[in-house]
Protein backbone atom coordinates (compact mmCIF):
# COMPACT_ATOMS: atom_id res chain seq x y z
CA UNK A 1 0.00 0.00 0.00
CA UNK A 2 1.33 3.43 -0.94
CA UNK A 3 2.21 5.97 1.76
CA UNK A 4 1.38 8.85 -0.60
CA UNK A 5 -1.49 11.15 0.48
CA UNK A 6 -4.84 10.91 -1.32
CA UNK A 7 -4.57 14.53 -2.52
CA UNK A 8 -1.38 16.13 -3.88
CA UNK A 9 -0.04 18.96 -1.75
CA UNK A 10 1.40 22.28 -2.81
CA UNK A 11 4.55 23.84 -1.34
CA UNK A 12 2.69 24.93 1.78
CA UNK A 13 1.36 21.41 2.46
CA UNK A 14 -2.26 22.33 1.74
CA UNK A 15 -4.43 20.26 -0.59
CA UNK A 16 -4.40 21.35 -4.23
CA UNK A 17 -7.13 23.88 -4.98
CA UNK A 18 -9.50 23.18 -7.87
CA UNK A 19 -8.89 25.69 -10.65
CA UNK A 20 -10.88 27.01 -13.59
CA UNK A 21 -8.65 24.86 -15.79
CA UNK A 22 -9.81 21.74 -13.91
CA UNK A 23 -13.46 22.73 -14.33
CA UNK A 24 -12.95 23.53 -18.01
CA UNK A 25 -11.33 20.16 -18.72
CA UNK A 26 -14.12 18.21 -17.01
CA UNK A 27 -16.85 20.28 -18.70
CA UNK A 28 -15.18 20.02 -22.10
CA UNK A 29 -14.94 23.80 -22.60
CA UNK A 30 -12.25 26.45 -22.57
CA UNK A 31 -11.02 28.32 -19.50
CA UNK A 32 -12.41 31.54 -20.98
CA UNK A 33 -15.88 29.97 -21.04
CA UNK A 34 -15.65 29.07 -17.35
CA UNK A 35 -14.51 32.62 -16.61
CA UNK A 36 -17.52 34.03 -18.50
CA UNK A 37 -19.89 31.78 -16.53
CA UNK A 38 -18.34 32.76 -13.19
CA UNK A 39 -17.89 36.49 -13.81
CA UNK A 40 -20.68 37.04 -16.38
CA UNK A 41 -18.30 38.83 -18.73
CA UNK A 42 -20.23 37.67 -21.81
CA UNK A 43 -23.28 35.50 -22.65
CA UNK A 44 -22.89 31.71 -22.59
CA UNK A 45 -25.37 29.14 -23.90
CA UNK A 46 -27.60 27.77 -21.15
CA UNK A 47 -26.65 24.14 -21.82
CA UNK A 48 -22.94 25.05 -21.73
CA UNK A 49 -23.37 26.97 -18.49
CA UNK A 50 -25.20 24.04 -16.92
CA UNK A 51 -22.36 21.73 -18.00
CA UNK A 52 -19.86 24.05 -16.29
CA UNK A 53 -22.01 24.05 -13.15
CA UNK A 54 -22.14 20.24 -13.11
CA UNK A 55 -18.35 20.03 -13.41
CA UNK A 56 -17.85 22.64 -10.68
CA UNK A 57 -20.17 20.74 -8.32
CA UNK A 58 -18.41 17.47 -9.01
CA UNK A 59 -14.96 18.93 -8.33
CA UNK A 60 -15.94 21.11 -5.38
CA UNK A 61 -14.91 24.32 -7.14
CA UNK A 62 -14.85 27.31 -4.78
CA UNK A 63 -17.10 29.43 -7.05
CA UNK A 64 -19.80 26.79 -7.47
CA UNK A 65 -22.35 28.81 -5.51
CA UNK A 66 -21.64 31.88 -7.63
CA UNK A 67 -22.18 29.88 -10.84
CA UNK A 68 -25.45 28.45 -9.53
CA UNK A 69 -26.71 31.88 -8.48
CA UNK A 70 -25.78 33.37 -11.85
CA UNK A 71 -27.73 30.66 -13.67
CA UNK A 72 -30.79 31.01 -11.43
CA UNK A 73 -30.95 34.79 -11.79
CA UNK A 74 -30.45 34.94 -15.53
CA UNK A 75 -32.67 32.05 -16.70
CA UNK A 76 -36.27 33.14 -17.37
CA UNK A 77 -39.16 31.14 -15.88
CA UNK A 78 -40.14 28.15 -17.98
CA UNK A 79 -43.29 26.03 -17.83
CA UNK A 80 -43.09 22.62 -19.49
CA UNK A 81 -46.21 20.66 -20.37
CA UNK A 82 -46.54 16.88 -20.49
CA UNK A 83 -49.46 15.13 -22.15
CA UNK A 84 -49.57 11.60 -20.74
CA UNK A 85 -52.04 8.76 -21.04
CA UNK A 86 -54.49 7.37 -18.49
CA UNK A 87 -53.77 8.25 -14.89
CA UNK A 88 -55.25 4.89 -13.91
CA UNK A 89 -52.18 3.27 -15.52
CA UNK A 90 -49.46 2.95 -12.89
CA UNK A 91 -46.63 3.47 -15.37
CA UNK A 92 -47.93 6.90 -16.39
CA UNK A 93 -48.41 7.98 -12.78
CA UNK A 94 -44.79 7.02 -12.09
CA UNK A 95 -43.62 8.78 -15.25
CA UNK A 96 -45.51 11.91 -14.21
CA UNK A 97 -43.73 11.87 -10.85
CA UNK A 98 -40.35 11.44 -12.53
CA UNK A 99 -41.03 14.38 -14.85
CA UNK A 100 -42.00 16.63 -11.94
CA UNK A 101 -38.83 15.63 -10.09
CA UNK A 102 -36.71 16.37 -13.16
CA UNK A 103 -38.28 19.84 -13.49
CA UNK A 104 -37.80 20.54 -9.79
CA UNK A 105 -34.02 20.37 -10.25
CA UNK A 106 -34.22 23.74 -11.97
CA UNK A 107 -35.55 26.61 -9.80
CA UNK A 108 -36.95 28.44 -12.86
CA UNK A 109 -38.83 25.44 -14.29
CA UNK A 110 -42.35 24.24 -13.45
CA UNK A 111 -44.20 21.21 -14.80
CA UNK A 112 -47.79 20.86 -15.90
CA UNK A 113 -48.91 17.24 -16.21
CA UNK A 114 -52.10 16.49 -18.14
CA UNK A 115 -53.43 12.91 -18.12
CA UNK A 116 -55.93 11.80 -20.74
CA UNK A 117 -58.84 9.51 -19.88
CA UNK A 118 -59.75 9.29 -23.56
CA UNK A 119 -56.93 8.41 -25.96
CA UNK A 120 -58.60 9.24 -29.28
CA UNK A 121 -56.97 11.77 -31.65
CA UNK A 122 -59.48 14.52 -30.86
CA UNK A 123 -58.78 14.24 -27.13
CA UNK A 124 -55.03 14.35 -27.84
CA UNK A 125 -55.30 17.46 -30.00
CA UNK A 126 -57.44 19.19 -27.38
CA UNK A 127 -54.78 18.37 -24.79
CA UNK A 128 -52.03 19.74 -27.03
CA UNK A 129 -54.02 22.94 -27.60
CA UNK A 130 -54.62 23.39 -23.88
CA UNK A 131 -50.94 22.95 -23.00
CA UNK A 132 -49.60 25.18 -25.77
CA UNK A 133 -51.61 28.08 -24.36
CA UNK A 134 -49.75 27.85 -21.05
CA UNK A 135 -46.36 26.22 -21.70
CA UNK A 136 -43.06 27.07 -23.38
CA UNK A 137 -42.62 23.51 -24.73
CA UNK A 138 -44.62 20.31 -24.47
CA UNK A 139 -44.04 16.56 -24.66
CA UNK A 140 -46.72 14.11 -25.75
CA UNK A 141 -47.37 10.39 -25.70
CA UNK A 142 -49.77 9.67 -28.53
CA UNK A 143 -50.76 7.29 -31.30
CA UNK A 144 -49.88 8.38 -34.80
CA UNK A 145 -52.84 9.99 -36.56
CA UNK A 146 -53.25 12.75 -39.19
CA UNK A 147 -55.26 14.91 -36.79
CA UNK A 148 -52.52 14.70 -34.14
CA UNK A 149 -49.81 15.44 -36.69
CA UNK A 150 -51.73 18.52 -37.83
CA UNK A 151 -51.87 19.75 -34.23
CA UNK A 152 -48.07 19.51 -34.06
CA UNK A 153 -47.71 21.51 -37.24
CA UNK A 154 -49.98 24.24 -35.87
CA UNK A 155 -48.40 24.39 -32.41
CA UNK A 156 -46.81 27.76 -31.55
CA UNK A 157 -44.32 26.06 -29.18
CA UNK A 158 -41.91 23.14 -29.66
CA UNK A 159 -43.50 19.69 -29.27
CA UNK A 160 -41.46 16.56 -28.61
CA UNK A 161 -42.67 12.98 -28.41
CA UNK A 162 -42.07 10.56 -25.55
CA UNK A 163 -41.96 6.74 -25.88
CA UNK A 164 -43.57 6.66 -29.35
CA UNK A 165 -42.65 8.89 -32.27
CA UNK A 166 -45.12 10.49 -34.67
CA UNK A 167 -44.77 10.57 -38.43
CA UNK A 168 -45.02 14.36 -38.63
CA UNK A 169 -41.74 16.19 -39.39
CA UNK A 170 -43.10 18.95 -37.13
CA UNK A 171 -42.10 17.06 -33.98
CA UNK A 172 -39.18 19.00 -32.53
CA UNK A 173 -37.56 15.98 -30.92
CA UNK A 174 -38.06 12.55 -29.41
CA UNK A 175 -36.98 10.67 -26.29
CA UNK A 176 -37.47 6.91 -26.14
CA UNK A 177 -35.99 3.46 -26.75
CA UNK A 178 -34.58 1.59 -29.72
CA UNK A 179 -37.81 -0.32 -30.31
CA UNK A 180 -36.36 -2.55 -33.00
CA UNK A 181 -33.82 -3.79 -30.49
CA UNK A 182 -36.53 -4.11 -27.80
CA UNK A 183 -38.75 -6.26 -30.04
CA UNK A 184 -35.92 -8.53 -31.08
CA UNK A 185 -34.72 -8.83 -27.49
CA UNK A 186 -38.22 -9.86 -26.41
CA UNK A 187 -38.25 -12.55 -29.11
CA UNK A 188 -34.78 -13.77 -28.13
CA UNK A 189 -35.77 -13.97 -24.49
CA UNK A 190 -39.10 -15.69 -25.11
CA UNK A 191 -37.80 -18.30 -27.57
CA UNK A 192 -34.78 -19.10 -25.39
CA UNK A 193 -36.87 -19.50 -22.24
CA UNK A 194 -39.55 -21.56 -23.96
CA UNK A 195 -37.16 -24.01 -25.55
CA UNK A 196 -39.92 -25.86 -27.37
CA UNK A 197 -42.01 -25.39 -30.52
CA UNK A 198 -45.49 -23.94 -30.22
CA UNK A 199 -47.63 -20.86 -30.69
CA UNK A 200 -46.77 -17.39 -29.46
CA UNK A 201 -49.29 -14.56 -29.05
CA UNK A 202 -48.74 -10.80 -29.18
CA UNK A 203 -50.82 -8.25 -27.26
CA UNK A 204 -50.63 -4.64 -28.46
CA UNK A 205 -52.25 -1.38 -27.42
CA UNK A 206 -52.68 -0.25 -31.02
CA UNK A 207 -50.83 -0.49 -34.31
CA UNK A 208 -50.99 3.32 -34.45
CA UNK A 209 -48.36 3.54 -31.70
CA UNK A 210 -45.27 3.51 -33.89
CA UNK A 211 -43.14 2.15 -31.05
CA UNK A 212 -45.43 -0.87 -30.66
CA UNK A 213 -45.68 -1.42 -34.39
CA UNK A 214 -41.89 -1.52 -34.64
CA UNK A 215 -41.65 -3.84 -31.61
CA UNK A 216 -44.11 -6.26 -33.21
CA UNK A 217 -42.41 -6.19 -36.63
CA UNK A 218 -39.01 -6.74 -35.04
CA UNK A 219 -40.33 -9.54 -32.82
CA UNK A 220 -41.72 -11.32 -35.89
CA UNK A 221 -38.53 -10.70 -37.83
CA UNK A 222 -36.39 -12.34 -35.17
CA UNK A 223 -38.69 -15.37 -34.96
CA UNK A 224 -38.74 -15.70 -38.74
CA UNK A 225 -34.94 -15.71 -38.84
CA UNK A 226 -34.12 -17.75 -35.75
CA UNK A 227 -37.16 -19.73 -34.54
CA UNK A 228 -38.79 -21.46 -37.49
CA UNK A 229 -40.64 -23.85 -35.16
CA UNK A 230 -42.50 -20.93 -33.49
CA UNK A 231 -45.92 -20.10 -34.93
CA UNK A 232 -46.98 -16.51 -34.35
CA UNK A 233 -50.73 -16.02 -34.08
CA UNK A 234 -52.40 -12.78 -35.12
CA UNK A 235 -51.77 -9.90 -32.69
CA UNK A 236 -54.66 -8.86 -30.45
CA UNK A 237 -55.33 -5.22 -29.56
CA UNK A 238 -56.09 -3.89 -26.06
CA UNK A 239 -56.51 -0.16 -26.84
CA UNK A 240 -54.25 0.43 -23.81
CA UNK A 241 -57.08 -0.75 -21.53
CA UNK A 242 -56.44 -3.34 -18.80
CA UNK A 243 -59.92 -4.91 -18.93
CA UNK A 244 -59.76 -5.29 -22.72
CA UNK A 245 -56.26 -6.73 -22.44
CA UNK A 246 -57.49 -9.27 -19.88
CA UNK A 247 -60.39 -10.31 -22.09
CA UNK A 248 -58.20 -10.55 -25.21
CA UNK A 249 -55.57 -12.61 -23.37
CA UNK A 250 -58.15 -15.04 -21.98
CA UNK A 251 -59.56 -15.51 -25.50
CA UNK A 252 -56.03 -16.05 -26.80
CA UNK A 253 -55.35 -18.72 -24.18
CA UNK A 254 -58.71 -20.43 -24.75
CA UNK A 255 -58.43 -20.48 -28.54
CA UNK A 256 -54.82 -21.69 -28.42
CA UNK A 257 -54.42 -24.23 -25.59
CA UNK A 258 -50.98 -25.15 -26.97
CA UNK A 259 -49.68 -21.58 -26.69
CA UNK A 260 -46.17 -21.41 -25.24
CA UNK A 261 -45.55 -17.68 -24.99
CA UNK A 262 -47.02 -14.17 -24.96
CA UNK A 263 -45.32 -10.88 -25.79
CA UNK A 264 -47.15 -7.83 -24.46
CA UNK A 265 -45.74 -5.06 -26.64
CA UNK A 266 -47.97 -2.27 -25.33
CA UNK A 267 -50.34 -1.17 -22.59
CA UNK A 268 -52.82 -3.23 -20.62
CA UNK A 269 -50.06 -5.25 -18.92
CA UNK A 270 -52.04 -5.60 -15.69
CA UNK A 271 -54.88 -7.19 -17.68
CA UNK A 272 -52.52 -9.71 -19.26
CA UNK A 273 -51.18 -10.62 -15.82
CA UNK A 274 -54.71 -11.03 -14.42
CA UNK A 275 -55.66 -13.31 -17.32
CA UNK A 276 -52.64 -15.51 -16.64
CA UNK A 277 -53.60 -15.67 -12.97
CA UNK A 278 -57.22 -16.51 -13.81
CA UNK A 279 -56.14 -19.29 -16.16
CA UNK A 280 -53.39 -20.60 -13.89
CA UNK A 281 -51.01 -20.65 -16.89
CA UNK A 282 -47.56 -20.22 -15.33
CA UNK A 283 -46.21 -22.40 -18.14
CA UNK A 284 -46.74 -19.61 -20.70
CA UNK A 285 -43.49 -17.67 -21.06
CA UNK A 286 -44.45 -14.00 -20.91
CA UNK A 287 -42.41 -10.88 -21.73
CA UNK A 288 -43.91 -7.42 -21.15
CA UNK A 289 -42.96 -3.79 -20.72
CA UNK A 290 -42.26 -1.44 -17.80
CA UNK A 291 -41.22 -2.32 -14.27
CA UNK A 292 -43.92 -1.24 -11.78
CA UNK A 293 -45.25 -2.69 -8.54
CA UNK A 294 -47.63 -4.83 -10.61
CA UNK A 295 -45.01 -6.31 -12.91
CA UNK A 296 -42.54 -6.70 -10.04
CA UNK A 297 -45.04 -8.80 -8.09
CA UNK A 298 -45.85 -10.84 -11.21
CA UNK A 299 -42.15 -11.54 -11.77
CA UNK A 300 -41.72 -12.70 -8.19
CA UNK A 301 -44.82 -14.90 -8.34
CA UNK A 302 -43.81 -16.41 -11.68
CA UNK A 303 -46.69 -15.14 -13.83
CA UNK A 304 -44.33 -13.25 -16.13
CA UNK A 305 -40.70 -13.98 -16.93
CA UNK A 306 -39.04 -10.80 -18.19
CA UNK A 307 -39.72 -7.06 -18.25
CA UNK A 308 -38.26 -4.62 -20.77
CA UNK A 309 -38.40 -1.20 -19.14
CA UNK A 310 -37.74 2.45 -19.87
CA UNK A 311 -35.20 3.99 -17.43
CA UNK A 312 -37.79 6.43 -16.04
CA UNK A 313 -35.54 8.92 -14.21
CA UNK A 314 -33.18 9.16 -17.17
CA UNK A 315 -36.09 9.38 -19.61
CA UNK A 316 -37.62 12.25 -17.63
CA UNK A 317 -34.35 14.16 -17.27
CA UNK A 318 -33.51 13.78 -20.96
CA UNK A 319 -36.97 15.05 -21.93
CA UNK A 320 -36.76 18.09 -19.64
CA UNK A 321 -33.26 19.03 -20.81
CA UNK A 322 -34.27 18.73 -24.47
CA UNK A 323 -37.41 20.82 -23.92
CA UNK A 324 -35.45 23.54 -22.11
CA UNK A 325 -32.99 23.81 -24.99
CA UNK A 326 -35.84 24.04 -27.50
CA UNK A 327 -37.78 26.59 -25.42
CA UNK A 328 -34.61 28.72 -25.21
CA UNK A 329 -34.44 28.58 -29.02
CA UNK A 330 -31.18 26.69 -28.88
CA UNK A 331 -30.20 23.92 -31.25
CA UNK A 332 -30.02 20.78 -29.09
CA UNK A 333 -26.97 18.56 -29.27
CA UNK A 334 -29.34 15.68 -30.01
CA UNK A 335 -32.98 16.16 -30.86
CA UNK A 336 -33.61 12.41 -30.99
CA UNK A 337 -32.48 10.84 -27.73
CA UNK A 338 -32.45 7.03 -27.72
CA UNK A 339 -31.94 5.51 -24.28
CA UNK A 340 -30.79 1.99 -23.35
CA UNK A 341 -33.63 -0.14 -21.99
CA UNK A 342 -33.50 -2.10 -18.75
CA UNK A 343 -34.11 -5.85 -18.48
CA UNK A 344 -35.58 -7.39 -15.35
CA UNK A 345 -36.26 -10.93 -14.21
CA UNK A 346 -37.17 -12.26 -10.77
CA UNK A 347 -33.44 -12.67 -10.10
CA UNK A 348 -32.28 -9.05 -10.50
CA UNK A 349 -35.10 -6.98 -9.02
CA UNK A 350 -32.87 -5.67 -6.28
CA UNK A 351 -30.92 -3.65 -8.89
CA UNK A 352 -34.02 -1.60 -9.70
CA UNK A 353 -33.13 1.96 -8.73
CA UNK A 354 -36.46 3.50 -7.79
Amino acid sequence: MSDQPDHPADDSGASKRVTMQDVAELAGVGVATVDRVVNQRAPVRQDTARRVLAAAEQLGFRATRVIRNNLETREPPRQLGFLLQKKSTLFYRLLGQALKEACSRYPHVSAQILFLDELGPRAVTQGISRLTEQCDAIAVVAADHPVVNLALEQSPVPVITLLSELSSPAQAGHVGLDNRSAGRTAAWMLTRLSGRPGKVGIVMGSHRYLCQELCEVSFRSYCRENAADIRLVEAVVSLEDASLAEEATLELLTANPDITGIYCAGGGVSGVIQALRDSGRRDVITVCNELTDETRDALIEGWIDCVISHPRPRLAQSAVDLMLELSNQQTPARSRVILPFELYTAENLWSEAE
